[in-house]
This record gives C-alpha cells, structure tokens and sequence, in this order.
C-alpha cells in the first residue's frame, strides 16, 4: 500500500469546504481510509492475503500465480474514497490516512484522479 494523503491534501489546498473524490482507474486496486505506520496497513494486507490467497484457485488466470486475486480485491477495497474538506483542508480523523491498496506486483504503475465538488 502506499499513502497518498499528501497529494490529496495538495490537490484540495486554498479550494474552501466541499468533498474531495479519489478514484483509481484501474481493475486490482482500491483505495483504504486507515491508520498507518502503526502496523493497521501491514494488518489490511496480511488480512487481504488471508481472504483472498496468492493461489491457484482463480479462474481468472492470466498474469502471475494467484493474480485472479488481485481483481477480486477491488470488491472488499473499492477503487474510490470520498471525504469532507473543510476550508481547503481534509477533515480526516486524528489517524486516518488515505491509502493506495494494490496487491498486483504485475504492474507497478498507478494512476490516481482528485476531484473536487465544492461545497
């Protein structure tokens, strides 16, 4: 996973109140609203290894051994996160952070889409 709260906050920065939407456009990740850095991130992932398993029971087969995994995650992490932002600043609790979730080492490569609905 991979925190990207920082840009998040760049990107809503001097824009007033209203709700930032996150997206990732693509099909093996989402994105997690967590605590970070005390262990809950490596927790999601250990979590997500256990329901969803690097094994060879998918019937979705292309790409490494266990990769029909990788786009059954987005149904348990879904590939969008929206949150308030009061003036010009993400009201996220105390230890939230807004986190890219991808478990496929197949393609390294993320794109991530800030939108900003005033409000």
């Amino acid at each position: 996973d991979r925190d990207i709260t920082r840009e998040a906050e760049n990107f809503v920065a001097g824009q007033g109140d209203g709700l930032l939407h996150v997206f990732v456009p693509h099909a093996t990740a989402g994105l997690a609203i967590i605590e970070t850095g005390a262990g809950s991130d490596d927790d999601l992932l250990t979590a997500l290894d256990d329901i969803l398993p690097t094994d060879d029971r998918w019937r979705h087969r292309h790409g490494s051994r266990g990769h029909g995994r990788d786009h059954v995650l987005p149904a348990f992490v879904p590939p969008y996160a929206t949150v308030p932002v009061l003036d010009g600043r993400l009201a996220l609790g105390t230890w939230q952070s807004i986190c890219l979730v991808d478990t496929n080492g197949d393609n390294p490569t993320r794109k991530v889409r800030f939108s900003f609905l005033p409000g």
